[in-house]
């Protein structure tokens, strides 16, 4: 009999879904939902979660535990991550879930975010013997790993995530001069440690993860007259149409941005401080090739529980 599972990455902004059935070791992905649950919408920089955003994840993992009832899964695995570990409040909202749901949510480190990644990272694209730097953009943390096909040279977790600082940068809309500059220079402060590993073990192309790399591919396929395939494991993208994509949205305000073709609107508010990120990673360190990976933390948690079954 086959084995199902669930995997739920209960992220920043978005809360996702994956139920996969295991066949002959293998796990084949047969249910995936997401929904914009926004935990750590104007908390975040103070450490809170606000009561609309607790009902907003109510309402979210209610109808999940429905959705993989529904299909039968033999187990959940639910993962939370950065909002959840900095909010004071989170035990609150984990045991809301807990006593509502059954489901048991396991708030991870930053470190075994980073390696969670890496391991979803690894299923979708091949890294080969050539050392890429993957960067996960989540709302509360972002995540850089610089690692080839086999090997983790080096890993960090920093709190510098879109919504973080778009609701300290972001505060006109198109984003004014004054605050491009200012986030630049948040990102000089805060990436120093990135600089040294760089500079270290020189690695030679981005590997974007998920989230708003997706939706910077989808734009780049419809721009290019490419279908665009979500469910393909790596999409396509270059740096040449990042730096079109970038200076476009740094001169649209939101409805605007709604407006691009591929843009959707779970991703409209912080897409302009992640790409931000983006720019300033390609522009520091000289990169000429970026790749897309469509799998993230939760893939990289299936593949770590499918030996154990």
């Amino acid at each position: 009999m086959n084995t199902r599972l669930a995997v739920l990455d209960l992220g920043t902004n978005t809360f996702h879904l994956m139920v996969a059935e295991v066949v002959d070791g293998k796990p084949v992905v047969i249910f995936r939902d997401r929904r914009a649950v926004k935990l750590g919408k104007g908390g975040i920089n103070q450490r809170t979660i606000l009561p609309d955003a607790m009902e907003r994840a109510m309402s979210c993992m209610r109808s999940f535990k429905a959705d993989a009832d529904k299909c039968g899964v033999s187990r959940i695995v639910a993962i939370g991550t950065s909002a959840l570990r900095g909010a004071t409040n989170g035990q609150d909202l984990l045991a809301a879930i807990r006593k509502e749901t059954g489901v048991e949510v396991k708030v991870i480190t930053g470190e075994q975010e980073a390696n969670y990644i890496y391991l979803g990272v690894r299923e979708a694209v091949n890294l080969g013997n050539s050392k890429s730097l993957i960067v996960d953009i989540g709302g509360g943390s972002v995540e850089f790993i610089i690692a080839d096909s086999t090997n983790i040279f080096w890993k960090a977790s920093l709190d510098i995530g879109a919504q973080r600082l778009m609701e300290l940068y972001h505060r006109q809309d198109p984003i004014s001069t004054e605050d491009q500059k200012a986030l630049t220079l948040h990102y000089d402060n805060s990436l120093v440690p990135l600089l040294g590993a760089m500079s270290k073990w020189k690695p030679g192309i981005l590997v974007g993860s998920s989230g708003t790399f997706d939706t910077l591919s989808e734009i780049h396929c419809n721009r290019q007259g490419m279908p665009y395939f979500p469910a393909s494991p790596e999409a396509p993208l270059t740096v040449e149409s990042f730096w079109e994509i970038h200076k476009e949205l740094l001169a649209r305000d939101r409805a605007a941005r709604l407006l691009i073709p591929g843009m959707i609107e779970m991703r409209v508010d912080m897409v302009v401080v992640a790409s931000c990120l983006i720019a300033w990673i390609i522009e520091r360190f000289a990169l000429k090739k970026i790749r897309v990976s469509s799998y993230s933390l939760k893939e990289g948690v299936l593949a770590s529980l499918v030996p154990e079954t």
